[in-house]
């Protein structure tokens, strides 16, 4: 049984409709048999659909503050982790990643040759406590329906317990995991971005029910693109939402496209969201001190220029960065590392 919104790191999905909520109570029961995710029930209650929140003004797209390029994307997601062969086998055997580097204590993981996940071992990294600062989820974006559903067919036959729920986003259709040391990932594809609807200046995400089994039996045998998969984007928890939104909008230069009742979206170029942060379990948190779990996102930036202006708003907002030759590392209010680098 998958844990409650108050309870642990990753709680049970899906669990918020992102235009304006309220609160959600979430049950998911998944029943693997030959193979396949055979039982979803999901039980849950949201407020706030896109003829509600269309009573203010409408506007056509996104809002955009210009500080970051429409190419700029999230990079790899680092995380450290106790137990290396479990580690590396989930996202390996069962998500699908490709190993492209490999050493004693560190596993780099992806698809066509760029880096999605690296695990750096490090067998005496306290646990991050429940309710502390870090991360929420990684989230893997896929080129196609088919690319998908072939990873959770895969989850199902080799880590068939580490599903946790899924959704229907309304820009999206995405499905939930949790990792063997309790580290979220979401597993998702976009739809065509002409579908999306934004009303004043935000994007609407909704939270439907989502049956993954009829999702692998319809898609399974589509033709895919043959596309890698990407770092979609990375949602945080956090502390509180101002110092969160001071951070990544005021200083690194993305867009809020969104916001709900403890969570705050934000992206660069239209997306949906490359970022987003919640306080659902984590409000009020200190900074972090080391432990495991997350070790470092990273942001690709669009070209030289965007990472000296970025290095000057850090500067400006009083913050301190270490440069390095691939780029610059700073730490955000709960100590996560974010490294900025140029897109290759």
């Amino acid at each position: 049984m998958p844990r409650k919104p108050a309870a642990p790191r990753t709680p049970a999905r899906p669990r918020l409709s992102h235009t304006a909520i309220a609160a959600i109570a979430v049950v998911v029961t998944a029943v693997i048999a030959g193979g396949a995710i055979v039982a979803v029930t999901l039980a849950g209650r949201s407020s706030g659909t896109p003829e509600a929140a269309a009573a203010g003004n409408v506007t056509t797209g996104p809002v955009s503050s210009g500080l970051l390029h429409a190419d700029t994307r999230m990079g790899a997601v680092q995380l450290t982790v106790g137990e290396m062969p479990a580690m590396r086998a989930f996202y390996a055997e069962g998500i699908g990643l490709d190993v492209l580097a490999e050493t004693g204590s560190e596993v780099s993981l992806g698809q066509g040759g760029e880096e999605l996940i690296r695990l750096v071992a490090d067998a005496a990294a306290p646990p991050r406590g429940n309710t502390d600062a870090g991360l929420y989820h990684s989230a893997i974006l896929f080129p196609d329906a088919a690319a998908l559903a072939a990873s959770l067919q895969s989850i199902a036959e080799r880590s068939p317990s580490s599903y946790q729920g899924s959704a229907d986003h309304t820009v999206s259709q995405a499905f939930y995991l949790g990792d063997p040391e309790g580290n979220g990932v979401e597993l998702y594809v976009d739809r065509p971005r002409e579908e999306w609807e934004w009303i004043d200046g935000q994007v609407t995400m909704g939270s439907a029910a989502l049956d993954p089994n009829a999702f692998i039996a319809e898609h399974l045998t589509d033709a895919g693109t043959q596309s890698p998969a990407t770092m979609g984007h990375v949602h945080l928890s956090v502390g509180d939402l101002e110092s969160a939104e001071s951070f990544y909008v005021d200083v690194l230069g993305f867009d809020v496209t969104s916001r709900a009742d403890g969570a705050i979206f934000m992206s660069a170029g239209g997306y949906h969201h490359h970022l987003a942060a919640n306080t659902w379990n984590s409000a009020g948190a200190a900074a972090l001190g080391p432990s495991a779990g997350l070790r470092e996102l990273a942001v690709i930036l669009a070209d030289r220029s965007e990472l000296d202006a970025a290095a000057a708003r850090i500067a400006e907002a009083g913050l301190s960065a270490t440069l390095s030759d691939d780029g610059l590392t700073v730490l955000d209010p709960w100590n996560n590392t974010v490294h900025l680098r140029v897109a290759a």
